[in-house]
Formats: C-alpha cells, structure tokens, sequence
C-alpha cells in the first residue's frame, strides 16, 4: 500500500466522526520525502478547506446550566491556544459552529488557532514551550503522546480540572485511569471512537449461503474460528473464473488487542514499563493471523479506501473504520450492508478493545484552568446528554439514510455499552523507533510495534513471510532499547528532573 494514499485517507478517516487522532496507519511506500510531504499537504488542506462534519453536531443549540461560565474570569484567560494541524473554529468549507465550540462560546470563551502540520506538531510545541510562551491545548494522539511526550513534560495533569467521579466523566473513569502516571491523569477521553470495524455486504453472504455474523455476533458466536470458517467457505465455494477473498484492510492489530494483552505493559506496582512480547496469548493471536495469510484468506492489495469497491472484488469482510463506509463512501439506495465487531477471544470470557480516544492534552506551562474545564467540559457533554447525542444521530441519519440501526449499533454505540472491556497500548508512544510510523526509515515505513503486530500476515521484498518466533528474535533489542529509554524518561519524570526540549525535539 502507499503511504501517502494511507497517512491522507487515514487523516480524513479520523477526522470524519471528530477522531484526528492518527490510527498508526502508515504503510508501504516508494519515497519516504513524498510520503511525509504529502501528508504535509494533505493536513494543511483538511485544515483549511475539507473538515468533515459529517458525525459532528454542527447546529446552534440552547445554552445549558449544566456547565458554568466564565464570569469573573480575566478576558485574556478566556481565550484558549489551540496548536494542531486541524481548526476547531468554522472553515471556509464548513461555516456552521461545531457544538462544543457553541456552547463554549455561550459560556463567554474563545479558541485561537496555532496552525501546525501532523510531522511537525511536537516540534512546534516544544519551540513554543521553550520560548516561555505554551499554547493551551494540543489534541491526543496514539502517536507519541502518551507516555512519551508525557515524561518529557510537554504536558500537565487534568486532574485539578476534570473531576472523574462526577456525572459528566464517571463513564469514561476506567479509561483515563490507564493513563495515569504517578497517581495523576493526563488524558481525559472526551468521546469514543471505533478504530475498525468488519463491514459485509448481505448480498454476497445470501449468495454464498452464508449465516449473517451480525446474527452470530448477538448470540455470542463470533469469534476468531466462526469468522475464520466463515471466510474459509466463502474463499473456498467460488467457481469457475471466479476469485474470492475473506478479508481486507486494517485488522492484524486488533486480533492482538482481543487477547488483552500488548506488546508493551506497565507495571503499576514496579512503576515501570516492560517486554511483554513472550506472552502466549499474543503467540497464539500471531499464529492464527499467520494461518490465515496462508490459507489466502486475506487480500493484499493497493490501497482501498472504499467499502463497495472492495466487495466488487469479491471480498467478503472491510476491515476499517466506519469512516470507510459512511459520508462520501455510504451505502448506495439499494444496497445492503452490516457491521460486526472485530471477532473475540474464544478462549476469553471478555471483548478486549484499545479504542481511538478524542482527548485535549493540557500543556505544560499554560494557566488557563477555568477556560480548560469548562472547554472539556463543553466537549464531553456533546458525547453524553442525549439531546445532544440525537442531533448528532439525526444529522448522521440524513448524511447516511441506507445505515441500519444495527450497523450504527455496532460502528457507534457499543463502545458506550459493558461489552467491551477497554485496555491502551503503550506501543504507541513508547519511543521513535518502535512507535511514531512517521519517522520510520524502513522499506514498510512502519515503526517496529506495527511491523510486530502486521508482519505474520506479509511477506518481505524476498517473499519472505516470517513466524512470530522469528519477529521476535528480530525485534527483540529493538523493544528493550526502547524500554529502558522510556523508563529512564520516567525515573527522570518522577524524580521531578527537567528534561531538554531541545536535544529531544528530534525524536518526536
């Protein structure tokens, strides 16, 4: 796949449904300079002309009491810096005022936007950190976030402002207390959003004969052997001419995530971060996912970015977020589509998911704590009363009229359910080499935590399809490295001493 068509899809992806947060998708490519430029370009662009409002609530609404104003509070506080490469204020191609920002301007606030690009956001905030003059808010990314740029401390704790027992903030509790460090919170989730999703095409299954997993998903049937049998049938049934192929897209990952377990975990009682990549469960979700790369289940093809163009070739299950299969790429009249979770554990008796989270990072430095309360709170209220919740349904309604209850069931509404139980992934942000995809140098342009999690189901430039055994022995220095880094950032964290913004901007 190409890089640039995966890092500016992937961009559009998470901005679709208020998720800009980078999913990590960074895959193959013939020139690392175009890659990083066009994702340059393509950032600045949806920035500036092409926000997707199209899961937003972008309607005025009445003020509500819920949340208290700024009165009294000094003008030149009221106004938050909000550095990243994407503008919560309306854009020339969207002039209708999100929600949050409404009710946040209700409340006597503004926002000021501190324009950067997606390869060079830590840089610019480090500059401006060091300069003595730090914007307020900067948006949380999987990508070296959390605990990297945590430690280095490029941000504060949440915790004088976000209350995680009130009303407002108790659902997401469990969640932020995975991003704790040292007793304190530094992310609070806003909202939830589905990184991937199985999407089908009914039709193809009716065809096939085959049962409708969303039928086995709801009598708690779906798991990694009823869709590997599934596919297996579908693959196998074709004749003739005929070409069929399982599954496509973005899935390796999460198959690891449904064990529970990662690559990377912290130990709260050591207070330290360590190689979990011995652990059997992921050897068993590595197996299967080989398994079924040999059994040709699995479509490697260029790029895909649309759900109808991979079932007109014959590919029974996307997997991708519902971006793929909502707004410019929603179900046409006539068709028939559905979502199922990404297939359970059958050796586990709970769903393990690591969702994309929707956060606003505080940064070190700035003082604006009344107007950062009040701005999140503004944003969390859109994901959690419900008359805000049915504008944002209605107004997904008339954008996506061929969506089933069932399939927003699955793509929106189950994360805010107990059928998950939520876990992060510290791989994430761990260091440059094994987690930011963007400053990858190698042939796949993937850093080392996703070439873990995807290699067993690809093959090298010498065909070459490599065990997890083999991936581990490769790989395994490269982890311990990035360990000890992480954990000597930490001890230097906890002990309170100052780390050089400057000397470490390059390992954004």
């Amino acid at each position: 796949m190409m890089k640039s068509k995966r890092l500016a899809a992937g961009l559009l992806a998470v901005l679709t449904a208020f998720s800009v947060a980078g999913c990590g998708s960074s895959d193959d490519s013939t020139s690392a300079s175009k890659a990083s430029d066009d994702t340059s370009k393509a950032a600045d662009s949806v920035a500036d002309d092409n926000y997707d409002f199209s899961h937003e609530t972008v309607v005025s609404v009445e003020d509500t009491s819920d949340i208290e104003g700024l009165d009294g509070v000094p003008d030149e506080e009221k106004e938050l810096v909000w550095l990243s490469y994407f503008d919560i204020n309306p854009t020339r191609a969207n002039p209708e005022i999100r929600t949050d920002l409404d009710l946040f301007q209700k409340k006597g606030g503004s926002i000021k936007y501190d324009k950067t690009n997606s390869l060079e956001k830590y840089t610019k905030l480090a500059d401006e950190i060091l300069a003595g003059s730090p914007p307020d808010m900067f948006w949380y990314e999987g990508n070296m976030t959390f605990p990297y740029n945590v430690t280095r401390g490029m941000f504060q704790s949440v915790d004088k402002i976000i209350d995680f027992d009130s009303d407002l903030w108790k659902d997401v509790k469990e969640l932020a207390d995975t991003f704790v460090l040292n007793g304190e919170h530094y992310v609070a989730p806003i909202n939830l959003v589905t990184t991937t999703v199985l999407t089908y095409d009914k039709d193809l299954l009716e065809a096939a004969q085959l049962d409708d997993p969303y039928e086995l998903w709801k009598n708690g049937e779906w798991n990694w052997n009823t869709w590997e049998e599934m596919m297996s049938e579908f693959v196998n049934g074709a004749t003739g001419d005929e070409v069929r192929y399982g599954v496509y897209g973005w899935f390796a990952q999460f198959i690891y995530y449904s064990t529970g377990e990662t690559l990377i975990k912290f130990d709260s009682d050591k207070q330290e971060y360590y190689n979990n990549i011995d652990n059997p469960d992921l050897e068993r979700a590595a197996q299967f996912l080989y398994d079924l790369d040999k059994k040709q289940l699995n479509y490697h093809a260029d790029w895909i970015g649309d759900c109808a163009q991979c079932f007109n070739d014959n590919v029974l299950f996307y997997a991708m977020g519902p971006w793929a299969s909502s707004a410019d790429h929603t179900p046409k009249d006539g068709a028939s589509w559905g979502n199922v979770p990404i297939p359970s554990d059958p050796t586990k008796d709970k769903n393990y998911i690591v969702p994309d989270v929707n956060a606003y990072m505080w940064v070190a430095g700035s003082k604006k704590d009344a107007a950062m309360k009040i701005w999140n709170e503004c944003a969390k209220i859109v994901y959690t009363d419900d008359k805000y919740k049915q504008i944002d349904r209605e107004k997904f309604n008339s954008s996506n009229p061929n969506w089933t209850e069932e399939m927003y069931e699955v793509a929106w509404d189950l994360l805010y359910t107990d059928y998950y139980t939520m876990i992060s992934d510290p791989c994430n942000a761990i260091n440059t080499e094994i987690s930011d995809n963007d400053a990858a140098t190698n042939d796949s342009k993937k850093a080392v935590a996703r070439l873990m999690y995807d290699s067993v189901m690809e093959s090298d430039e010498d065909g070459a399809q490599y065990s997890w055994t083999q991936l581990k022995e490769m790989y395994k220095p490269v982890f311990d490295r990035g360990i000890k880094e992480i954990n000597d950032m930490y001890k230097k964290f906890l002990s309170g001493e100052k780390i050089d913004l400057k000397d470490e901007s390059k390992a954004e």
